[in-house]
């Protein structure tokens, strides 16, 4: 029979693997008798573990959730992964970086040489999608507040300053169905269905101020084309919810297609001869469009629309203009 101490490591081990364990189970799984187990389950609860015991012909075990939060106990792939995660944690834009940074030195204090040297060896650098502008983080309370009023479906109350083009005139506080709290490019946003406009909306999560109480319960609807990160990506987009670019043009340039393909991610590239190429491309606007297919240094032939040849037209007196 193991130590008393190694014992119990090993049936708290147990405990977190799975919700339920038949108190027979758990005996044979540790070698030792009902009576012990028993006797072992006590001795955790001592120690603030919350094991409630349930019968039935299977009765036995159950580790639920308590008031405070006893010590865990993580096998070495689990260390491993929530180390990696920690370390990641500075990309995620919620104000909890260095929460994480205490969380991560934690963790490695009390981790075994062998799973120290992993970690130690292993040093992420993360690195967030590049922005133009870098907008404040969200904070942890109000992710924490949304994440909330959406798994509860709470009608959500809150207030939501004007953007840059707006008159600066006070709002009434904005009522909206929360329906998704997702991440994208360094920021984080709610999805909604905006009650008083009658339709869904992507809020800024860094510039919402939850109000409360929040309101009545209501009855999810169902979001356009029932996928999120499509949604979202048509929305970024500017389209009308079907997933195309809102400027969308075609281009015939002087590389081969396998070079220009390296760093296209979202055109369509056909190859015309080894070094020539037809580009689709599309962009949320038409000077984006053009800056984007303007990094390929090469000589470039657009083929429509006129909307993207004026532009060009316009983007080349500007750069004559700032040459001379």
């Amino acid at each position: 029979m193991p130590k008393t101490s190694a014992r119990l490591l090993a049936l708290l081990s147990l405990l977190q693997a799975r919700r339920d364990w038949p108190g027979a189970l758990l005996a044979e799984r540790l070698d030792v008798s009902p009576r012990t187990v028993r006797r072992d389950v006590d001795r955790l609860r001592e120690l603030g573990y919350p094991i409630v015991a349930f019968k039935g012909p299977d009765g036995g075990y159950r580790l639920e959730a308590g008031t405070e939060l006893p010590p865990l106990l993580f096998d070495d792939e689990q260390a491993v992964a929530l180390a990696i995660a920690l370390q990641l944690a500075a990309t995620a834009g919620a104000g909890i970086e260095e929460a994480a940074a205490r969380a991560l030195n934690t963790v490695r204090q009390v981790m075994p040489a062998r799973l120290r040297r992993r970690i130690d060896t292993l040093q992420v650098t993360a690195v967030g999608r590049p922005v133009t502008r870098q907008g404040p983080n969200a904070d942890a309370g109000v992710l924490m507040a949304l994440s909330a009023a959406v798994h509860a479906r709470e009608v959500l109350r809150f207030d939501y300053p004007p953007g840059a083009d707006d008159d600066g005139a006070p709002r009434p506080p904005r009522r909206a169905q929360p329906h998704h709290l997702v991440t994208w490019g360094g920021r984080w946003y709610l999805i909604a269905w905006d009650l008083d406009r009658e339709d869904w909306r992507i809020f800024r999560a860094d510039r919402i101020i939850p109000r409360t109480p929040t309101g009545p319960r209501f009855t999810p609807r169902e979001l356009p084309g029932g996928d999120v990160a499509a949604f979202v990506i048509s929305k970024f987009r500017g389209s009308d919810g079907t997933g195309a670019w809102s400027c969308r043009g075609e281009v015939i340039i002087d590389l081969p297609a396998a070079a220009v393909s390296r760093y296209t991610r979202d055109g369509v590239v056909e190859a015309l001869g080894p070094d020539r190429c037809r580009l689709i491309l599309g962009s949320w606007s038409w000077p984006g469009l053009a800056a984007a297919i303007g990094v390929f240094d090469a000589d470039i032939e657009v083929v429509g629309p006129d909307e993207l040849k004026q532009v060009f037209a316009r983007l080349a007196r500007r750069y004559a203009d700032a040459a001379s």
